[in-house]
């Protein structure tokens, strides 16, 4: 299994945005996570479109774009033109989560779906199969530093389970209190993807905690 690390840039230091994206350019990251919110669905907001145009201008990585927004399929043309590799939007903001993420697909786009902490995988049995990747929130969406949720261990554990149940492709991603005590053990579990904010970003060499994560 391949161990794959998202830092997540809405932990960077925005002042100098280009830096952090150039950083993040030359270390062992596989993609730029990116959290866009709307203070609707999560209690807080994050960048918009011109932001995401500057990122995408100096990013040479794959972009991991995470809709933690009300009624994501609204946007899913602006995001597309943006040209990410993945698209997450969150179960639960969803009603129609099929079409979304065939809407997804259509705008040449992987698809990703989004738990929340509260929200079992069994809720997934009827769409793992159409999804190239599940994304479980090992702490409560809307702001970075958080304590990760325990619970996220088992919670990889049975999701895996399912995605070997129902013969799907999907790989596991994780958001939220990653370092390197949890990272080996959620990688341990069945995680492809760890989405790593302030760990990276606030260390004194962000490089060398990126390429360690890859390790444990």
């Amino acid at each position: 299994m391949k161990k794959m690390v998202a830092p997540s840039l809405l932990s960077a230091d925005f002042s100098r945005l280009q830096a952090e994206i150039e950083m993040l350019n030359n270390s062992d990251a596989d993609w730029i996570h990116l959290d866009i919110m709307d203070g609707v669905f999560v209690p807080n907001i994050s960048f918009g479109f011109p932001v995401l145009e500057a990122v995408k201008k100096y990013a040479k990585k794959p972009l991991d774009i995470h809709l933690m927004i009300v009624e994501p399929q609204k946007f899913i043309k602006e995001f597309a033109a943006l040209n990410p590799y993945m698209l997450n939007v969150h179960y639960e903001a969803c009603p129609h989560l099929h079409r979304t993420i065939q809407q997804i697909k259509g705008e040449g786009m992987k698809a990703a779906v989004t738990l929340n902490p509260h929200t079992p995988v069994s809720l997934l049995e009827d769409i793992v199969c159409d999804v190239d990747m599940v994304l479980l929130m090992s702490v409560n969406p809307g702001f970075g530093g958080q304590k990760f949720i325990e619970n996220t261990y088992k919670k990889v554990a049975q999701l895996k389970e399912l995605i070997a149940k129902n013969g799907s492709n999907a790989i596991i991603e994780v958001d939220g209190g990653v370092n390197n005590i949890t990272a080996p053990k959620l990688y341990e579990r069945g995680a492809d993807v760890l989405v790593a904010g302030n760990y990276v970003f606030k260390s004194e060499n962000p490089q060398q905690t990126i390429a360690n994560l890859k390790k444990d």
